[in-house]
């Protein structure tokens, strides 16, 4: 005891500075965000069990109460009050970012952090009282356009030039007029005002990467024409931008976070890495920003799908990197994500919400057996309901289920594969800004430049928010 003593009376200085540091940059975010809200109660989902890959209702888990999470440093991380010591014990780690290299490269170990993810098989028994009524993700796309678009592109203030297709020529607007419809129900009718309501004194936060971040335009576009103009205000801050509605005490935000963990592509601009390097074991700085948040929706995929990732462990102190598959890292990745919402989210308190695969439409040959090019040109959705594209990666759907179904009344799936998988028409193309020049070879092959991932607005994201709406 006295050593110990002795050892804290001569702590240097220069940890205690890097510790203060630390704290005030973790908690910097939040400081002008937790004295906007009251906390407020959530009354539990009753989004219905069943399988995602079944095209089943959103639906919530049973897990029981599990251990505190344990890091691959072997420390227990308690709770929020408790996270900013973790520093403390474990010592001062570099975060990763776009400057971050792999001094050598070795082949993945099987190495991973103990999870408190209880790994058991999962049964599929259902009770009686959970027999579904309605799939919400299973249906059809019906044309309508008396009700659709629900806001018009040129009248929402925080449209993206990534994703305003009218306003970069395209001149077909019948991707805007196409309504989602479940078979043997209905979606509830979007409502601004009801949806204000449901988040009065709240957070809600997407979290993920471009393809979340336009959901979350798409619901900024979808709330915005309710709230006076003095009365919103929206606070870029790089990976963090906070929408605010005064007259609710509200914040709708978008965290830029693709593969969920810390990695080198987190700087919300200039992310265009060679190589993308990760921690698998890093979830403290996304986290630390998203933890305080009572409506989280999340989502990852398309990062994982463009060749080996390169894991650099929090307790690696040569720049070893172990190289792994994409699905392998997306999977390290989610069991990091897993153990957050274990010992972090009350169901009763805070809703979580994740996102399946977005698809792309990158090769027409496959709607079109024979044919040549991409979504480009393309006007109608899909009508054929058996309709499975490529681009949508059955493994990670089961890696997914494998994980998301651990984590019980913890998380809701909100499964917008297939219904995506339909709209081949749906995305910008070559109706969007670029931000690079295009040179008169492209410019010629319009299909080479297409964007065929992102989605235009008003349009499938629209449909995603409803079901959000329709699960809140």
């Amino acid at each position: 005891m006295q050593r110990w003593q002795k050892k804290k009376t001569h702590f240097p200085l220069i940890a205690l500075i890097f510790f203060v540091f630390i704290a005030f940059s973790i908690l910097y975010s939040e400081s002008n965000i937790q004295g906007f809200h009251q906390d407020h109660s959530h009354q539990r989902s009753t989004i219905q069990d069943g399988s995602f890959l079944n095209s089943t209702p959103a639906h919530n888990f049973n897990l029981s109460k599990k251990a505190p999470v344990v890091t691959a440093a072997g420390v227990s991380i308690l709770g929020t009050k408790h996270e900013m010591g973790l520093f403390f014990l474990v010592g001062f780690v570099v975060g990763l970012d776009k400057f971050t290299t792999c001094a050598s490269t070795v082949r993945y170990s099987g190495k991973r952090g103990v999870s408190a993810v209880d790994r058991a098989e999962i049964s599929d028994r259902k009770e009686s009282s959970e027999v579904e009524t309605c799939d919400f993700f299973s249906g059809k796309w019906v044309f309508d356009n008396v009700s659709y678009p629900l806001y018009n592109e040129s009248d929402c203030s925080y449209m993206s030039d990534q994703l305003a297709c009218h306003k970069h020529g395209r001149p077909d607007l019948g991707y805007q007029f196409w309504r989602w419809q479940p078979q043997n129900c209905n979606l509830k009718r979007w409502n601004a005002m009801e949806m204000w309501e449901k988040l009065r004194g709240k957070r809600l936060m997407f979290v993920g990467d471009s393809l979340n971040r336009g959901q979350w335009i798409s619901m900024l576009c979808l709330l915005q024409s309710t709230i006076p103009a003095d009365k919103q205000s929206i606070t870029p801050n790089s990976e963090l931008t906070i929408f605010r509605a005064e007259n609710y005490n509200a914040t709708v935000e978008f965290l830029w976070a693709p593969l969920l963990v810390e990695s080198n592509c987190d700087d919300a601009v200039d992310h265009r890495m060679n190589e993308r390097i990760l921690r698998p074991d890093g979830i403290l700085r996304h986290s630390s920003r998203w933890e305080h948040a009572d409506i989280l929706v999340f989502n990852s995929y398309l990062w994982w799908r463009q060749g080996p990732v390169k894991l650099l462990w929090s307790n690696e102190e040569k720049s070893v990197c172990q190289e792994i598959s994409g699905l392998g890292g997306m999977e390290l990745a989610m069991e990091s994500w897993a153990d957050w919402v274990t010992t972090h989210v009350d169901p009763l308190k805070k809703k979580v919400f994740f996102v399946t695969m977005s698809p792309t439409h990158l090769s027409r040959d496959e709607w079109e057996p024979g044919a040549e090019g991409n979504c480009y040109n393309e006007k109608q959705p899909i009508h054929d309901k058996r309709y499975w594209g490529a681009g949508s990666d059955l493994p990670t759907m089961r890696m997914l289920e494998k994980v998301l179904s651990r984590l019980g009344s913890k998380v809701s799936v909100l499964n917008i594969t297939q219904l995506s998988e339909y709209r081949k028409d749906g995305h910008p193309t070559i109706y969007r800004k670029f931000w690079e020049p295009l040179g008169p070879e492209k410019l010629a092959n319009p299909a080479s430049y297409s964007d065929c991932m992102h989605w235009c607005l008003p349009g499938v994201p629209d449909v995603w928010n409803e079901l959000l709406f329709q699960f809140l």
